[in-house]
Parts: C-alpha cells; structure tokens; sequence
C-alpha cells in the first residue's frame, strides 16, 4: 500500500470516563420515562414513538450498509462492516422490544385506531382498507419485525462463520441473503414508517414517505459510523484495516445522502404542493404553524442540507476529526428535530413541545444507552472485523496471487 493512502498513527484515546455513560444513561432516561408515563401517559406514547423511529433508523440504515456491501463486492468497507453487523442486529434483539409500549399504547398514539375502536366512519379508513385496520397494523408490525430478525441474523451467522472457515460458500451466502433481503428491506422499511410514523395523520397522501424516512436514517448512521471507526481505531480495534481512504468513502456516502435527503424531500413538498389536493396539503399546512414553521426551514432546509453539503464539499475535510465528530452531532440533532417534525405536530399543532423535551430525550437516552451496552457486548465478543474475507487484502492495497497461479509456476518449473 502506499505511504499516502495510509492514516498517520493517531493517539489513543482515553475512554475511561464514558464506560459509565450508558448506564447513567438508562438509569437517567428510564427514570425521566417513568415519570413522563405518570405525568401524561398520551405525552409518553409519543415521546417514546419519537424516540423508537430514531433508534429503529440506525438499525435499518447499519443493515442496508451490509446490503450495500455485499450487493456491491466492495471492498473498502470490509473494516466496518463487522461493527455494522451488530448495529442491524440490535433491531431484532433490543429494537423490537421497544415496540411494545408503542403496540400497547396505539389507540392513544394513532387517532385511526381510535376511530376504529368507536366505529366511526371514516372515508380514508376506507380507502386504505385493509391495511389500516387493526389487525392491518399489528400484521404489518409482525412482518416488519420478522424481516428484520431473518435478514440480519442470517448475514450475522455466515459472517462469523467465515472467520472460521474463510470458506467461499460464505460469501456466497452472504450475498445471496442480501440480494433477496434488498427487496423486502426496502418494503417492510416503508411499511414501518407509514404505519408507525405516516400513519399518525392517515388521510394523508404520499408515495416518497419512506424513501424520505430511508434517507434520514442512511444518512444518520454514516455520521455515526465515522465517529465509530475513529474511535475502534484510536483503541487499536482497527488500526492495522482502516486508512484515510476508508473515511474519505464513508464521507463522500454522507455526502451523498446529504443531496439524496434534499432531493426527496423536495421532490415530495414540490409535487404535494403544485397538485393542490386538500387530502396532501394539509399535512404541510399545519407544519406552518408556530416554531414549527421555523424547524422546517432551518432545520431540515439549512441545518439538514446546506451546512453538511458545503462542509463536505472539501476533501480535505472529510478527514478533520474535530470537523466530522461536530458533523456526527450535528446529524443527532438534525434527525430528532426532523422526526419531531413528523411526529409532534399531531399532539402539538401550535409549535415544538419544548416543555416536554425532557421527556423526548429522556425516553431517546435510555433507549441509546441500553443499545449502547449491547453493542459494546456484542463488540467485545467477537473479532472487530471479518477477519478472512476475501476481500480485505484488496481493501488494504496488497495483492495476493491466486493458488491457481502458484501451481502453474510450480508446474512449469518441474517441467524444465
């Protein structure tokens, strides 16, 4: 490999006063929960669902970076993919626990299923019969949820088996599951924010709904990945695998999906608003309402789209630390608020609950933290990175000559 495409040895850094953060975390945040289910239990229900759609993002967007992987045959993102695997499998070992108050409290969080629950008519109800039913929205969730305990599970269990073997049928297998496992991603992952997220105003009409939600949630977790490798590197985890290419690649996808939030977004406000149907407008109508007018234009039009769009133009500052580690907070940030934008109106037509933020981010920090330690488990307890892909040679710059060629020199050399 040349000198150039190699990182310069960074220090190490010293991690010892954040190993109690995830469980001040949990302990913090399940307590502000606690309290804001006693306070006001509709509160909670939507406190919860805002920080249930955050945390289901990170999972679905680290599981369609393994997709990519595979479906790819890339090679530079051999060095994350191992942590990327455990972030896609909290969705069915912790992520889908987090469901239940949600399933629970749903004739509370969803006025459909209210109106149901009352038999009241409903000519919307109607149209999207019958997936918006009762049944419909526990079906959908069951699908959902099963989806994403097979696809990960299944790219987990022959990733590990490969640092076993090294066999082929591995990598075989493994692109196999993610070319079949891309469809239905791509399905239960609109199905999960329409009925989860959409659904919460079900008259409303739009088709870029959960490539919108897809969007947000890629671009949400690359910002995290980065801030990710740095750190496993800085330990050491990945000093001999990851280089200065791998961050510029992980840059430039965020980059990427920077433009790709922007362009969907747009696509949908443009197309909504220039056909002038009641049914569509009104869901951006009384987004105009109060602070919540001033959070969809800075937030996502400023904050979401131009400042990571001009600071990710240079090159050069897709590698500055201090820069990416402000980009990876900022991102945080950028992606509650663009939640809340979907969510909170609902209960909060007048502007943002700022008198319920503690219980927004009480609920989003015990979630993390409890991610967080599961993650760290998951972490320690096998190998930071596939250790015997194939492609992990190609992605350092060495080449390994096949057997094949071997054996033929060998060949010719006995004969002579």
């Amino acid at each position: 490999m040349t000198e150039h495409n190699r990182s310069a040895a960074p220090a190490p850094l010293d991690l010892s006063r954040w190993r109690k953060v995830p469980n001040l975390m949990i302990g913090v945040g399940g307590a502000l929960a606690l309290l804001g289910a006693l306070v006001n239990l509709k509160q909670f229900g939507y406190s919860w669902l805002l920080a249930f759609m955050f945390c289901l993002s990170l999972g679905v967007g680290a599981l369609f970076l393994v997709l990519a992987h595979h479906l790819f045959d890339a090679s530079w993102s051999v060095p994350i993919r191992r942590f990327c695997e455990h972030i896609a499998s909290l969705l069915y070992r912790h992520i889908l626990w987090f469901f239940i108050p949600i399933a629970l409290l749903a004739p509370k969080i969803y006025p459909w299923i209210g109106m149901l629950l009352k038999g009241e008519p409903d000519h919307a109800l109607h149209a999207k019969h019958p997936l918006f039913t009762i049944p419909g929205f526990y079906i959908v969730a069951a699908v959902c949820f099963f989806v994403w305990w097979l696809i990960p599970s299944k790219l987990r269990y022959w990733s590990l088996k490969q640092d076993d073997t090294g066999a082929a049928e591995c990598t075989r297998a493994m692109r196999v599951w993610s070319s079949v496992g891309i469809f239905f991603f791509a399905v239960t992952v609109t199905l999960g924010a329409i009925m989860w997220m959409k659904a919460l105003q079900h008259q409303w009409f739009s088709t870029m709904y959960g490539v919108c939600y897809f969007a947000g949630s890629v671009w949400t977790v690359l910002a995290t990945v980065y801030l990710i490798t740095v750190v496993l590197q800085r330990q050491g985890y990945l000093k001999d695998v990851v280089h200065e290419e791998t961050y510029y690649f992980i840059g430039s996808l965020l980059f990427a999906f920077t433009v790709f939030y922007a362009y969907v977004h747009f696509a949908q406000y443009f197309i909504i608003w220039n056909a002038n149907i009641p049914e569509e407008t009104f869901w951006y109508k009384q987004r105009e309402i109060g602070s919540w007018l001033y959070i969809g234009i800075v937030i996502i039009i400023f904050c979401h789209f131009f400042v990571p769009f001009l600071l990710l133009l240079r090159i050069d500052w897709k590698f500055n630390l201090p820069l990416m580690t402000f980009l990876g907070a900022w991102a945080w940030m950028n992606h509650f608020f663009d939640l809340s934008f979907n969510i909170m109106p609902v209960l909060h037509p007048d502007g943002f609950p700022f008198r319920w933020l503690w219980l927004d981010l009480g609920c989003l920090a015990f979630m993390v933290g409890l991610l967080a330690k599961a993650f760290l488990k998951e972490f320690k307890a096998h190998p930071a990175y596939p250790v015997k892909d194939p492609r992990l040679a190609e992605g350092l710059g060495v080449y390994v000559p096949p057997a094949s060629a071997g054996q033929t020199v060998a060949s010719h050399g006995g004969a002579e």
